[in-house]
């Protein structure tokens, strides 16, 4: 006669990995006065199955999980919940394991496990458990780019937290990158807040795409105290490819969408003349730029190089220009430029940007994403790789070793 056993669960608190002695009583039948112990020595024929945590546990560690394990059988079904939600899982190829990911603190699970021996011995375990609370909680204060917005083939995806990260390894872990048309990429950590993923060097997202990021933080433990509460995700697209290049030699921009020239116009990029420790911030630096957002009007003043707007003899100005892209942290813009249409395409006047004339950049202005790569070269003036976003300006192999986890990832 088949028999169905109904466990309580006992463990070590905290304990990976415990022996949990499930005592069972038979349900009828014709069994001598026997009993069968789950998890250590049972009848003939009878799976044994163990559950981490244990029942009645009430301080189980979140970042452990939830295994099920079973001798002498296959599992036939495991369901865990909490507050009556399922809980993802998954189960080994054999059917003789069953794990979940890490758990929310402070919240209570039910799990209820079936599993069969080969003689057709069927035992089912219940137990329930309470998770350990966090002291501190880790959070995500900013993602870019913004829900559902469009964006260009080199964006990059950048994550901030309300906290200082103590194991990087772990939250890295938990951060994954989907997307329809596979990217090789990795992550970098700029500071113990702040971690950028991008793709490849001359690799870009391919163009027309819907791209996913979650931080599955729920239950990672990310300090001592510290522990993710909830998952967070976004959602956003990858439009058509932009492409801009720009030649400060030739004077010349010129326009690329998914591959083919599309517009092209002269520009006047920084005359240079204004050195400062060893470096012209006069000129418009050579590197892959990102572009970083659209403004009109952007307000330029020579604040930025410490010259009073109204100190004419020293170069100041103050100015309210129309219709400017942001490429770099230090100043630099597509811009429309009235001024200076005389010196398009034939000579370099500006403080670093790139003067374009007035319907150019109108219409470039509304064109161009947030991440299209601006290609500049030319100058002698480098960009460095934390000038904006300008990310593909530091090595693969480098940027890889930014990585917690020392490693690329694909997003297949």
């Amino acid at each position: 006669m088949q028999r169905r056993h109904t466990a309580g669960v006992r463990a070590g608190i905290g304990v990976t990995g415990a022996v949990l002695l499930l005592t069972t009583a038979c349900s009828g039948g014709d069994d001598g006065g026997k009993k069968a112990t789950v998890g250590g020595k049972s009848e003939a024929g009878e799976p044994q199955v163990t559950v981490t945590p244990g029942n009645g546990d009430g301080k189980a560690r979140p970042e452990k999980g939830i295994s099920v394990k079973v001798a002498g059988g296959a599992l036939e079904q495991v369901s865990v919940t909490r507050k009556g939600k399922p809980v993802e899982g998954a189960m080994t190829a054999d059917k003789t394991g069953w794990s979940s990911r890490t758990l929310r603190p402070g919240s209570e699970y039910q799990v209820t496990a079936v599993a069969k021996s080969p003689q057709g011995k069927t035992t089912t375990v219940n137990s329930k458990f309470k998770t350990l609370k966090a002291e501190t909680v880790l959070g995500i204060t900013d993602i870019v780019p913004s829900k559902g917005e469009k964006v260009g083939i080199g964006m990059p995806i950048q994550v901030t937290f309300d906290r200082a990260v103590k194991d990087r390894k772990a939250v890295e872990q938990a951060l994954q990158v989907k997307s329809e048309k596979p990217a090789t990429g990795a992550w970098y950590w700029v500071s113990d807040t702040q971690v950028i993923f991008r793709t490849q060097n001359g690799k870009y997202w391919e163009a027309n795409q819907e791209v996913t990021f979650t931080a599955r933080l729920s239950g990672v433990r990310a300090g001592k105290t510290t522990y993710g509460l909830a998952d967070v995700t976004r959602k956003f697209r990858i439009g058509d490819a932009h492409m801009v290049n720009v030649s400060t030699k030739t004077k010349k921009l010129v326009v690329k969408k998914n591959g083919k020239k599309i517009k092209s116009w002269g520009i006047s990029a920084g005359k240079g003349g204004r050195v400062v420790n060893g470096v012209d911030t006069f000129l418009t630096t050579s590197g892959i730029h990102l572009t970083m957002g659209r403004e009109n009007p952007a307000i330029m003043t020579s604040q930025w190089m410490g010259v009073d707007p109204k100190d004419k003899k020293n170069g100041g100005y103050r100015e309210v220009i129309p219709h400017a892209v942001r490429i770099s942290n230090s100043g630099e813009y597509v811009h429309a430029m009235a001024a200076t249409v005389w010196a398009q395409g034939r000579q370099n006047v500006s403080h670093g940007c790139l003067n374009s004339p007035p319907a150019a950049a109108k219409w470039y202005y509304e064109f161009a994403y947030r991440g299209d790569p601006v290609i500049i070269t030319g100058s002698k003036r480098g960009l460095d790789w934390n000038n904006g976003w300008s990310f593909y300006q530091m090595s693969w192999n480098r940027w890889v070793k930014g990585s917690a986890l020392d490693r690329s990832v694909t997003t297949a």
